[in-house]
């Protein structure tokens, strides 16, 4: 059964989620997700990164949301928290992973929303993103309200070692305080 509404993790309840992202994770360069790792990638370097991640919510500069179903992690997004002094409206939309079984079945919508939620009670109004331009998350990101920028081209690599451009994107949810 999935959790009706998306789990919030904190830096003390980490733990219990850390292996679940961690085969999350791997499952999305797998499958070929350009989120910052090449086709190399091995479980030594998802422990680094989740070691990052979880030093990131102990500090309160990083959200971090997941969606459980028979304690398995089926899907994550992260919200980084902008800490410049002149930027404390907005925040940076971060891996939305799906497990490639769980894909197609409004995951990443319900983790959005909750992100969106979050965002606003951070009084984050301003929130940004990128994502592989062509890819279906243009479609997804455009769906949810997200206007979409313009390209970088040649921005990053795939994991496979292509390089490919990106798309930029953002959504108001309020204004400036």
């Amino acid at each position: 059964m999935t959790t009706e509404q998306p789990i919030q993790v904190t830096a003390a309840t980490f733990a219990q989620y850390r292996e679940g992202l961690i085969e999350l994770l791997v499952d999305a360069v797998k499958h070929g997700a350009s989120v910052g790792f090449m086709g190399d990638f091995d479980l030594a370097q998802a422990n680094r990164y989740f070691d990052d991640v979880h030093t990131q919510l102990a500090q309160g500069n990083l959200l971090l949301w997941v969606l459980v179903e028979d304690q398995r992690v089926l899907a994550s997004v992260q919200l980084a928290l902008c800490q410049r002094a002149n930027g404390l409206n907005r925040a940076e939309v971060q891996k939305l992973l799906v497990l490639n079984e769980a894909r197609r079945r409004g995951l990443g919508q319900v983790l959005i929303h909750a992100l969106e939620q979050g965002a606003r009670e951070q009084k984050r109004g301003l929130l940004h993103l990128d994502t592989e331009a062509g890819s279906p998350a243009e479609n997804f990101y455009s769906a949810l309200g997200y206007t979409r920028v313009g390209e970088l081209p040649n921005y990053c690599q795939n994991p496979n070692g292509t390089y490919a451009p990106t798309a930029i994107y953002y959504k108001t949810l309020s204004e400036p305080q």
